[in-house]
């Protein structure tokens, strides 16, 4: 693919992005559950909510921020981490180490520590690969 096709691809990239506002309302949509599953302690079932259908198809920070609130508020209820990866499906371990990720460039000193802590388990689990699809893909990004 030369460099003329690689722009067009990146037009058809941007031509196909969903509107904020359906973003932000499908973000919106799948809080109230989360927050329900959070309450009754299903920590692992609320952050599979958080993760689905995360918006990388945007650049929209707006978007992408809303829904790091959502991962955040699961990934930081999760006192067992080992708990969290024996209901975890493998489906959602490329998307958990983005967010890990983001959680680890705050620098809020909470946070990084349970990102490391997911670190650790998601790599043990998933293997380094999973490390360097998280790095690499740049189209996908949260």
């Amino acid at each position: 693919m030369g460099e003329a096709d690689d722009g067009a691809l990146y037009d058809e990239y941007e031509e196909s992005e969903e509107s904020v506002d359906a973003i932000i309302a499908r973000i919106e949509h799948k809080a109230p559950q989360m927050e329900r599953l959070l309450r009754l302690s299903r920590n692992s079932e609320a952050l599979k909510v958080a993760l689905e259908d995360p918006p990388t198809r945007t650049k929209d920070e707006r978007c992408k921020s809303a829904n790091w609130i959502l991962v955040h508020q699961a990934l930081m209820a999760c006192k067992d981490v080992d708990a969290l990866f024996a209901t975890l499906d493998p489906e959602y371990y490329d998307i958990l180490m983005k967010y890990v990720y983001r959680g680890l460039a705050t620098g809020d000193r909470t946070t990084c520590d349970q990102c490391l802590r997911i670190h650790e388990k998601l790599t043990d689990r998933a293997g380094m690969g999973c490390i360097m699809r998280a790095i690499a893909d740049t189209w996908n990004v949260v």
